[in-house]
């Protein structure tokens, strides 16, 4: 008897129904096709082990089980279940009221019948809403993930005698619903972080509103414990807060990578990811044999903290500069290529030098000469180039850190930003693909970012003395005109062009000496 059912395979961020078909006939052995890798290929193992422990055995026929369309490569341990369950019908171990063929079934077998998670469940959920499926079987803790899609019950079930039982009609499993708004709007604007607890380092905290406010990327500069990590953790709590189409772009991302943990659901808070500098190329882009998402897509419609930038391998920061425009990552192989969406503020932060103390008002540094300029070398001046800030970030004084002076919160600086944001959503509304000021190809900013005479000798000027490429030209544009929506100003007046050339610090003639 032929028993069938449905699982996906996740490609990218999208799901691809996968038909499971399984046959019990004369003869002997267990045979996977459907060009199945080697964690595909153990299920029979797990399969036999589970079913033992659940009352049930293993039929010793032969069996044949069928992974269709044939042509695609199917990965991982998550049609454990579905075969398992096929099994059990095609051999009349079990005679189901509920129809197979109605679910989409995922779910990995431990050898005593229990379920473990999976990955990629949103986008499995959603393309199973999308194709019209009854339901989605699948381990209890993804069930709260799978359950951010409406219109869909979510069956989610402890070990395979639930689920036996429940496609019997002898256990009635409530499918579990979430307020897919109630719960975004609940968790929206809760951060453990706030620019309040911040003493001092208003102008840091100045140039990092603009960034919010523009979609800026930003790079600090500064001696150790100047406070450059605690401001880059505050930036996402100043972004405006996210819409449901990104929380749910986000949340399909982190599925996909495993990222989310146990009963998670939503991401409606920005994500901030900081990885440590040692980290591979292909773990900061995506990629693989399998493409994963990597960390520039984790950060998607958040931010990416580069921490003591020189340090990371000049490979691995060169592979960025594509994304850092493309605003995606896409990672071709043989036979297909995936594209992963990779919209994010970018924010480095480095030390002037090695020792850490160049510039410091109080301690000398020690570097030899030539040094500092080889350290700052290390970054390339492409990658530079697409960093529209650079700020100096100078140590807090002790009078400053023990003032206990009441500052600004995240909350009143983000109300600012939202103004600003809202005005660049009117100004963009023709534009396709562009939501930001950072985001302006170069035809946008010639008739969105047209300045006085008066700036066009400042900006003569300091092009000629800071030996400027045209893309840094740009970004002054762009930046200026976020600092005119900051002020919400129709034109960009000389004194907004003038505070965003002195975001370019490492655009400076000898700099380092």
């Amino acid at each position: 008897m032929l028993a069938k059912t449905f699982g996906a395979a996740v490609y990218g961020v999208n799901a691809s129904l996968i038909t499971i078909e399984v046959v019990v006939t004369q003869g002997l052995g267990f045979n996977l096709v459907g060009l199945p890798d080697s964690a595909v290929k153990e299920s029979e193992h797990r399969v036999e082990a589970s079913l033992k422990c659940s009352g049930f055995k293993m039929p010793r026929q032969k069996i044949v089980v069928n992974l269709a369309p044939a042509d695609i490569r199917k990965e991982g341990s998550s049609y454990d279940l579905p075969i398992a369950l096929c099994v059990l019908q095609s051999s009349e171990q079990i005679t189901t009221q509920k129809n197979l063929s109605d679910y989409i079934i995922m779910g990995e077998l431990s050898l005593d019948g229990r379920l473990r998670p999976i990955k990629g469940v949103l986008p499995i959920a959603i393309e199973a809403r999308k194709q019209g499926y009854k339901g989605f079987v699948l381990p209890a803790e993804n069930a709260h993930e799978a359950a951010i899609v409406n219109s869909l019950d979510i069956i989610g079930v402890e070990t395979i005698q639930q689920a036996i039982e429940f496609f019997e009609g002898k256990l009635d499993i409530i499918p579990l619903t979430i307020d897919t708004r109630d719960l975004f709007y609940d968790t929206l604007n809760t951060y453990d972080v706030d620019f309040s607890h911040v003493q001092g380092q208003e102008n840091i905290k100045r140039a990092l509103e603009i960034a919010a406010a523009g979609g800026h990327n930003v790079i600090m500069i500064g001696p150790p414990g100047a406070g450059k990590t605690m401001l880059a953790k505050r930036l996402p709590t100043i972004l405006p807060p996210m819409t449901l189409q990104e929380a749910l772009e986000t949340t399909k991302i982190h599925s996909v990578a495993g990222k989310l943990g146990q009963r998670a659901s939503l991401i409606a808070q920005r994500p901030y990811r900081s990885p440590h500098h040692t980290i591979s190329d292909a773990a900061l882009v995506g990629g693989g044999s399998f493409p994963q998402p990597g960390e520039i897509s984790l950060s998607h419609n958040g931010v990416l903290f580069l921490d003591e930038l020189p340090e990371f391998k000049r490979s691995a920061l060169e592979v960025m500069r594509q994304p850092l425009e493309e605003r995606q990552v896409s990672i071709s192989r043989a036979k297909w290529a995936v594209e992963f969406p990779a919209n994010f503020m970018l924010i480095a932060s480095m030390n002037p030098c090695p020792c850490g103390y160049y510039n410091h008002p109080d301690k000398e540094c020690v570097c030899g000469p030539g040094v500092v300029q080889r350290y700052l070398n290390k970054v390339s001046g492409p990658l530079l180039d697409r960093i529209d800030l650079h700020v100096e970030v100078t140590p807090v004084s002790f009078d400053q850190m023990t003032a206990n002076r009441p500052a600004e919160t995240s909350e009143a600086i983000r109300a600012r930003v939202i103004i600003a944001r809202d005005i660049q959503t009117a100004r963009f509304t023709d534009a396709e693909g562009v939501y930001s000021n950072a985001m302006m190809p170069s035809q946008v900013v010639k008739n969105v970012c047209i300045i006085s005479d008066a700036g066009r000798m400042l900006l003569k000027t300091a092009m000629e003395r800071l030996g400027l490429s045209a893309r840094a030209y740009d970004r002054i544009l762009k930046v200026s005109r976020t600092i005119a929506d900051l002020a919400e100003s129709e034109e960009i007046k000389i004194e907004h062009l003038a505070e965003a050339i002195q975001y370019r610090s490492l655009d400076r003639e000898n700099w380092a000496g």
